[in-house]
């Protein structure tokens, strides 16, 4: 075997059955990334802030690169080789999309500039012609602060009604008071999937059938969800799912928004513009269906090709190897910090992706992340836009270490060790 393969080449050889047994290996996955061959203050960079964005393999890098150099143009309407061969680039990305979430159709799959981008259109759009005076929308205590402020501004203008689902001390959603909350009035249930500060897996399946038990549309906010675990939009009987490439180890600026292509196709235009007319004259203007209904103007094009090689990444290594890897570590990263004096875990659910939050008593939050980043080691310190998380555990904010498919043990005691240090070092 070369020993220059790469770790994708080697899940697609295991899946079509060549005579090897594929194991998880760390070192192969970890050659597809360049920058972790980055030394920070002389130290090798252990990047643990995947949660905020994770890096890009090799495999990412050279599509988007093979695309500039090769076969860059506007998408659509072209009728030259390079701009019918970026649309089928583009296109092609809107597929793998479709099939990574188990969509019924490309038709249900639009490109935004990234989640939050995505929740405002759902917002703006579908709650702009749907809520009225009185009605409400369901959202959680764990909600990042861009499926917060969207639903406070439609309640600005349409003056409908929040509820908060809280939250116990572990972090546990708390089903029990969500169910109490559930009414005639309820039209909307917006919940993330995987809260980005504490890690908490929601129950999800159970909260989307009991909305819609009461009539209601869920829109979920899956951004800490598919870097981590397979998702099947059908299989859940969600109505909207959102997410951020940059987080599933492709580019920034490229998001996407599935819901029904029904309800897609009843929703007002976000945005207008260029690409989403069917026709245009001074009196009068038509609109395409989705998803170009909703991509107003020149789209993210080599970001949505990136897009695309990502998920080919993650789907050859495998979400379930992913995942099994992952919460090995996540396992092994919460017993080591209990070597930590002083060190306390922030959420700890029964059910949780590979992100912990902490505090040190009399260490602020980014005192340790200054300290730590002199070890090579980049962790995310502050409310990590949950300012009502942080406000639930009455702090002003914590360190977060967030894995993914590259780390390993061995950073976590690189970690742990500049932890100890920081320990001594503040007292």
């Amino acid at each position: 075997m070369n020993k220059e393969s790469t770790a994708v080449d080697l899940a697609q050889q295991a899946a079509a059955g060549d005579n090897f047994t594929a194991a998880y290996d760390i070192e192969r996955i970890r050659a597809d990334f360049p920058i972790l061959k980055q030394k920070v203050y002389g130290k090798p960079l252990v990047y643990l802030d995947n949660g905020a964005s994770a890096q890009k393999p090799r495999q990412v890098l050279d599509a988007m690169n093979e695309a500039y150099e090769t076969y860059y143009s506007n998408v659509h309407r072209g009728v030259h080789w390079t701009s019918q061969t970026s649309t089928e680039a583009f296109e092609g990305s809107r597929k793998k999309v479709a099939a990574f979430l188990n969509a019924v159709s490309e038709n249900e799959i639009i490109f935004t500039r990234g989640a939050t981008e995505a929740i405002n259109l759902v917002a703006a759009s579908w709650g702009g012609a749907n809520l009225n005076p009185g009605d409400e929308v369901i959202l959680s205590h764990m909600e990042h602060h861009s499926n917060i402020v969207p639903w406070q501004i439609l309640r600005q203008q349409k003056e409908i009604e929040l509820k908060i689902v809280p939250i116990d001390d572990d972090g546990n959603f708390l089903f029990d008071e969500y169910q109490k909350m559930l009414s005639e009035k309820t039209k909307m249930v917006a919940v993330t999937h995987v809260s980005n500060a504490l890690g908490t897996i929601v129950p999800v399946v159970d909260v989307i059938r009991l909305a819609h038990d009461k009539g209601a549309l869920v829109l979920l906010d899956g951004c800490q969800a598919v870097p981590h675990m397979a998702v099947d939009v059908q299989a859940l009987d969600a109505d909207f799912y959102v997410f951020s490439g940059h987080k599933l180890y492709g580019p920034t600026a490229i998001g996407v928004l599935w819901g029904r292509e029904d309800l897609l196709n009843a929703m007002p235009p976000y945005q207008s513009g260029g690409d989403m007319i069917s026709s245009v004259t001074f009196e009068k203007t038509t609109f395409k269906k989705s998803p170009h209904r909703f991509e107003a103007g020149t789209p993210a094009i080599t970001e949505a090709i990136g897009l695309g090689a990502a998920i080919d990444y993650v789907g050859a290594v495998g979400l379930g190897n992913i995942s099994a890897h992952e919460q090995g570590v996540l396992q092994y990263a919460s017993e080591r910090l209990q070597a930590v004096e002083g060190l306390r875990i922030i959420g700890q659910a029964r059910e949780k992706a590979s992100i912990i939050s902490f505090v040190i008593d009399g260490i602020h939050a980014h005192d340790l992340g200054t300290f730590v980043d002199r070890a090579g080691v980049a962790v995310r310190v502050g409310h990590h836009c949950a300012q009502p998380v942080m406000e639930r555990y009455g702090i002003a904010a914590t360190a977060r270490a967030s894995f993914g498919l590259y780390n390993t043990r061995e950073e976590v005691d690189v970690l742990t060790d500049a932890l100890i240090q920081a320990k001594e070092f503040f007292g």
